[in-house]
């Protein structure tokens, strides 16, 4: 048991780093929220689109990470699209919340083929908190210390840029986050400067050949952080299908693996969907597979969204349904 506490405990410190270096990313991407990713994909659609979404990781263990995320995003005139992101994101005694403020602009490559170019720019306000308050003594450590009091708080601003390709149903979107360096005091701990990381998406969208009205799309996901050249991979499917009223639902299931370890998984799981007269809900489990697998019921995600204020654009860059 001593030796599962001290495996959480590390696991837990890992990801409070990477907590510090990006927005956790788990599956909201696939429910139909491509922006979650990347600023990009704002303002593509013919909708403002409003996406809330509730993560809880390792049902069943104590303090484990839980986060809340609202994204809108839409288009501001005929080629160019503005969104807006916040979420709250506490593991254990550490809280973190941010906001990012995105721009992307839509161009046509070739208008007969249906080629697009997208550039996008966010800009992140983050903060960072070790709720010192809530230490309590243990049976190793029965004084807590005195130096540690006060607000034990900081915040950090940075810039995300990225591409994105389109060729009818294809997309290919590379991603730099966090590019500026962090400033760090060299005195006070050992700590991660280099915030980077890069991600690649891409998928396609493929139309049933005997139901117009059905849509088959895998993509793959792919991040690396340059702190320490650890990377992922999310191998994803959906099954998407339509009625009349452009209404829809959908299924699909990803698979996340660090890239040496392709048939050892991080998680892996089902999904599913539906959209409803412009109201949309979505259900995401992750099985978590590891030795933390007998003591949680695994990581569920919840989202909740809204499309309002229909405008058909002018340019076939912005138009038409796209996820």
């Amino acid at each position: 048991m001593k030796k599962l506490i001290i495996y959480i405990l590390l696991i837990t410190t890992g990801y409070g780093f990477a907590q510090e270096l990006n927005l956790p990313v788990w599956t909201q991407y696939l429910a139909d929220n491509n922006f979650v990713l990347s600023p990009t994909f704002a303002g593509i659609g013919d909708n403002v689109r409003i996406r809330i979404n509730g993560l809880t990781q390792w049902v069943g263990i104590k303090d484990a990470p839980d986060n809340q995320s609202l994204y809108v995003d839409g288009r501001i005139s005929n080629r160019s699209g503005a969104g807006l992101s916040l979420y709250n994101d506490r593991n254990g005694n550490t809280r973190q919340q941010g906001i990012k403020a995105s721009f992307s602009h839509h161009i046509i490559l070739d208008y007969t083929s249906r080629q697009y170019l997208s550039f996008g720019i966010s800009y992140n306000l983050n903060s960072f908190r070790v709720d010192v308050e809530n230490f309590e003594p243990t049976y190793d450590i029965p004084i807590i210390d005195p130096n540690i009091d006060g607000d034990r708080a900081i915040s950090n601003n940075n810039f995300d840029l990225g591409v994105l390709y389109r060729n009818k149903g294809f997309y290919f979107s590379f991603n730099v986050n966090n590019i500026l360096d962090k400033e760090i005091d060299n005195f006070t701990g050992i700590e991660p400067n280099l915030l980077r990381n890069y991600q690649i998406y891409t998928g396609y969208i493929m139309q049933s050949k005997s139901n117009k009205r059905v849509e088959f799309e895998p993509s793959v996901f792919y991040q690396l952080f340059s702190s320490d050249n650890r990377s992922s991979t999310d191998l994803n499917f959906k099954y998407r299908k339509y009625n009349r009223n452009e209404d829809y639902y959908w299924i699909g299931v990803s698979y996340r693996f660090l890239n040496d370890q392709f048939f050892n998984p991080l998680n892996i799981g089902p999904m599913a969907g539906i959209m409803k007269s412009k109201f949309y809900f979505a259900y995401s489990y992750q099985i978590t597979i590891n030795d933390l697998a007998g003591y949680n019921s695994g990581t569920h995600m919840i989202t909740i969204g809204f499309d309002f204020l229909q405008g058909i654009s002018d340019c076939p860059c912005t138009e038409g349904r796209y996820h």
